[in-house]
Formats: structure tokens, C-alpha cells, sequence
């Protein structure tokens, strides 16, 4: 009787001590995971904090988005959405048209991004830009928050892409030109994946002559200087 309840003891002991041991691994696991984040975005605060940003700069990533390819092949570009940079007391933020156009913190805006890889540009006469210049750049586009996104990438103002959005901010408040729109036609759309994604935009009324800007375009702007990037 004694070594049944013995052997029914080192039982009981033995579960309890495997579920110890599993729940030890889980929370280990679990607390890993919950602070991977945090340790990215701290990492990324520092990296900032040597580039030293400045309000107007250009960023550019490639996102995870349906479609981030047919834009990168159909621009012949490395990267499919890009969005401009002011800093609120001391933080930088990204204005970009998403759904909907709004701002997000440059550390978020550059995780969300394709292995977080990103470049930053600066406009040439960025230093010569008045304070008041740079503010009604930042205000026109405060003005475009809560646009809806223009998945149909038309040139009125009613909705806005993302290097719609950067384009029109550097040619309304500025009077400069960063590239020049072109029309649909003078892309890159034969491709299999571009055909793919006009057909389930446009169906047969495809705007062959609508004017578009596209993040290529922009990131191959002679006006535009490299400050940073983490290309590999």
C-alpha cells in the first residue's frame, strides 16, 4: 500500500514538475516575443538619431502591400511607396497617403517596410527653404488627412497616392517640380503582374493618358541628394 502511494506521489511530482518546466519555456517565449518590437524600435531611435533628419526629407521603402511588385516593375524601381518627413517636438514623423492619408512615426513607418530597408533623400535647396515655406509644406499636408487612398492613381486632388501626395507638397507650397507626371501609357505595364492589377482596377477602360508621378521617379530626382541609406 505504502509503495503504491509512493509510486502515485513521484506521479504527481513528475507532472507538476514537466508543466513547471513547460510553462517556464512558454513565458520565456512569450516574453521574447513581446519585447522583440520594443528592442527594434529602440534600435531605430538610435539609427535616427545619427541621421539627424530634417523636416522635407523624402523616405522611401517597398511595401508589403498587393501591389508593391506591379509598382516596382511597372516604374522600374526598387521601391513602391515613399512619404515626407517632419519632426514634432523632437520626433520625426512620416506623412504618407495610405488609407487614409495621415502620419505614422518614422520608426513605425520604416518596421512596416520590407526588411525594414529604407532611403532618405533631401531636397538640394532644403537649406534655403524659409521656416514659413517649410511650415506651409507641413500644414498643405496636415490639409490631405483623411483622404481616402487612390488605389486608381488619378491626378485630381480628391484622393491621393503616396508620391502623389510628396509631389504635390514640393509643387504647391514651393513652386518646385521634383519630376515630371507622366502618362500611364509611358510605364512599364506589359508585365504579367502590371496587366494583372490594371484588370482588376480599370477592367476595359484603362486611362492609358492619365497623368501619374511614381516613387522611381522621384527617387531618381537630380534634385534629390542621398542622406541615408540601409540598402544591402
Amino acid at each position: 500500500m505504502n509503495f503504491k502511494l509512493k509510486n502515485i506521489n513521484r506521479s504527481i511530482y513528475s507532472v507538476f514538475f514537466f508543466a513547471a518546466i513547460v510553462s517556464g519555456f512558454i513565458f520565456t517565449v512569450s516574453f521574447s516575443l513581446k519585447n522583440r518590437k520594443p528592442a527594434k524600435e529602440i534600435a531605430l531611435k538610435n539609427k535616427l538619431a545619427e541621421i539627424q533628419v530634417q523636416d522635407g526629407d523624402i523616405i522611401f521603402q517597398s511595401s508589403y502591400s498587393k501591389q508593391s511588385q506591379a509598382v516596382e516593375v511597372a516604374t522600374d524601381s526598387k521601391y513602391s511607396h515613399c512619404g515626407i518627413v517632419f519632426i514634432e517636438n523632437n520626433v520625426p514623423y512620416v506623412y504618407e497617403a495610405v488609407q487614409p492619408v495621415g502620419k505614422r512615426k518614422m520608426t513605425e513607418w520604416i518596421s512596416s517596410g520590407v526588411d525594414q530597408t529604407y532611403i532618405v533623400k533631401r531636397f538640394k535647396g532644403i537649406d534655403t527653404l524659409k521656416n514659413a515655406s517649410l511650415l506651409k509644406m507641413r500644414e498643405y499636408a496636415a490639409l490631405q488627412f483623411g483622404k481616402n487612398y487612390d488605389a486608381y492613381f488619378a491626378w485630381s486632388d480628391k484622393e491621393m497616392y503616396c508620391s502623389e501626395l510628396v509631389y504635390k507638397i514640393y509643387m504647391n507650397c514651393i513652386n518646385f517640380e521634383l519630376a515630371i507626371p507622366k502618362p500611364l501609357r509611358d510605364f512599364k505595364i506589359d508585365a504579367p503582374v502590371v496587366r494583372k492589377i490594371m484588370r482588376e482596377r480599370y477592367g476595359d477602360n484603362i486611362p492609358y493618358d492619365e497623368l501619374m508621378i511614381s516613387p522611381g521617379q522621384l527617387y531618381d530626382s537630380p534634385s534629390l541628394i542621398t542622406v541615408y541609406s540601409n540598402e544591402k
